[in-house]
C-alpha cells in the first residue's frame, strides 16, 4: 500500500508539473503575441482621417482660449485643423498614465509655439476626479472629461494610456498604447508638425 501511495503522489506530482508548465508556456505565448495583437489594432487608423470629437474641457492649464479670451466650454478636434495634436486618453487609477503626464506636460511646453495642443482625454474617472488631479499637479495642458466614453470609443481605446497623435491636415499617424517616453512623443510630434 505504501508503494501504491508513493505511486499516486508522484503521477499526481508529475500532472501538477506539466499543467504549471503548460500555463506558463501558454503566458509567455500570451505576451509574445499580445504586442502584435496591439499593434494590428492601433494602426487601423494611422493614415486616417482623425474621428470626430467633441469633449468637454474640466481643466484648462491656461492654454486655450476662444477668440473673446475666455476659456472654452469644449473642444471639437475640427476647431484644431493646422495644429498638430496629441490626445492623451488616461484615467487617474492608471498608474502608467500617471508616470507620462509630466512627459507630456514638458513637450506641450516645448511645442506649442510650433502650433501643438495637447489635450487629456479623462476616461473611466468620476466627474471631477481628472481635473482635481491635474490641478494638483499643474499640468500646463488641457483636459478634456470623455464622461459617456464616446472620445474613446471613436478611438477605439482599449487600454491605458492610449496616445494619439493628429497631423496638421487632420490625418492619424501614431497611436500608442502604454507609456511612450519623452524621445519617442517627440520624433512623432516633429512628424505632425
Amino acid at each position: 500500500m505504501a508503494t501504491e501511495a508513493r505511486r499516486e503522489d508522484t503521477v499526481s506530482s508529475a500532472i501538477y508539473a506539466v499543467a504549471g508548465a503548460a500555463l506558463i508556456l501558454g503566458l509567455l505565448l500570451a505576451f509574445a503575441w499580445l504586442p502584435r495583437l496591439l499593434h494590428a489594432r492601433e494602426s487601423e487608423q494611422v493614415g486616417k482621417d482623425a474621428p470626430a470629437m467633441n469633449v468637454p474641457i474640466v481643466y484648462n492649464g491656461e492654454v486655450l482660449a476662444t477668440a473673446g479670451g475666455e476659456p472654452p466650454k469644449s473642444i471639437a478636434l475640427s476647431e484644431l485643423k493646422g495644429h498638430a495634436v496629441v490626445l492623451d486618453f488616461w484615467a487617474t487609477w492608471c498608474g502608467p498614465c500617471k508616470a507620462e503626464a509630466p512627459i507630456l506636460d514638458r513637450v506641450a511646453a516645448r511645442f506649442k509655439s510650433s502650433g501643438l495642443v495637447v489635450i487629456g482625454v479623462n476616461t473611466d474617472d468620476g466627474e471631477g476626479e481628472g481635473a482635481a488631479w491635474a490641478k494638483a499637479h499643474h499640468l500646463s495642458y488641457p483636459i478634456a472629461f470623455d464622461g459617456d466614453h464616446s472620445a474613446a470609443r471613436a478611438y477605439q481605446v482599449e487600454g491605458l494610456p492610449t496616445l494619439v497623435v493628429i497631423s496638421k491636415t487632420g490625418k492619424v499617424i501614431a497611436r500608442r498604447t502604454g507609456v511612450t517616453d519623452g524621445e519617442e512623443l517627440e520624433r512623432l510630434v516633429n512628424q505632425a508638425l
